[in-house]
């Protein structure tokens, strides 16, 4: 029994593969730029400090000042924070894009309706007016669901194999742009925390071996060196926390959208055997 055809897989989103690989590398240098000039110009301008000096105490309730005093690891965490926002913001679009103009539930039930009654035009135009990843991949199968139907080479199982692999192969091709930089915000959940603990650790070896430097013990000079040396901590702890949320979001709605197109695949291949084998 002959194999059933299948059409060579193209790298037909090798572009948008490389404009969002070219988007990560310009993004992480900038974000690290912008976090830097944030830290020295904003957070460290004289008039968040006692006397204007920068050296001196921040003025009492300036939270500018406060996180200045955190020291140098305070910018990178700003930087991962920048990171998570610029990358949150661009995996909306592209997952908006993606879901295609209309609601993806409603529309994977039209399809569905339509291939209950035999209407595969329908369908197919349907997959026009939503557009997206998933109507790409759906139209993909509608496609070869024709091409099938005047088919006399091969038999209905065979179809209906070579109408599911075309919907697996548009899928394999569709969904990597969906997960590209998931893997950035994925790391910046571990490194944020740990990052700040990293700060928090040198800020209180400073803090202690200025104790021991000094002789006597100052309880004041040591409360503000711990508090300053916290303050990497709590960045690193809230830039980890937005970065799951961000990650589980995009996540979760990457599965809807999995889901939607196994779906409806399923349907179309379902509707063909039925279809086909009744007629015979």
């Amino acid at each position: 029994m002959a194999n059933a055809p299948t059409k060579p897989t193209t790298p037909v989103k090798q572009e948008s593969s490389s404009a969002s690989g070219a988007f990560a590398s310009l993004t992480i240098p900038i974000c690290i730029a912008v976090a830097i000039c944030i830290f020295v110009f904003i957070l460290g301008d004289g008039s968040h400090y006692v006397g204007g000096d920068p050296e001196n105490e921040p003025v009492p309730g300036d939270y500018f000042g406060t996180v200045h005093k955190g020291g140098v690891i305070v910018p990178i965490i700003m930087s991962y924070l920048l990171m998570v926002i610029v990358f949150s913001i661009e995996r909306f679009v592209v997952i908006g894009k993606a879901s295609g103009t209309g609601n993806v539930e409603a529309f994977v039930k039209r399809i569905q309706s339509f291939l209950n009654s035999g209407n595969i035009d329908a369908a197919s135009a349907e997959c026009d007016k939503q557009k997206g990843s998933v109507a790409n991949v759906i139209k993909s199968g509608l496609k070869k669901y024709r091409e099938m139907e005047v088919d006399t080479t091969l038999d209905v199982d065979q179809k209906s194999l070579a109408i599911q692999k075309d919907i697996e192969e548009a899928t394999a091709l569709e969904m990597p742009m969906l997960e590209q930089n998931l893997t950035i915000i994925a790391t910046l959940v571990s490194i944020g925390t740990l990052t700040g603990l990293l700060g928090t650790v040198i800020g209180m070896i400073k803090a202690f071996g200025a104790l021991a430097a000094s002789g006597a013990p100052n309880q004041s000079a040591l409360s503000n060196s711990i508090s300053e040396a916290l303050i990497n901590t709590a960045l690193g702890i809230g830039t980890s926390a937005i970065s799951i949320v961000m990650y589980n979001l995009f996540t979760s709605k990457i599965d809807k959208l999995t889901y939607a197109i196994d779906e409806t695949g399923f349907s179309i291949v379902q509707t063909f055997a039925a279809s086909h084998k009744n007629s015979r």
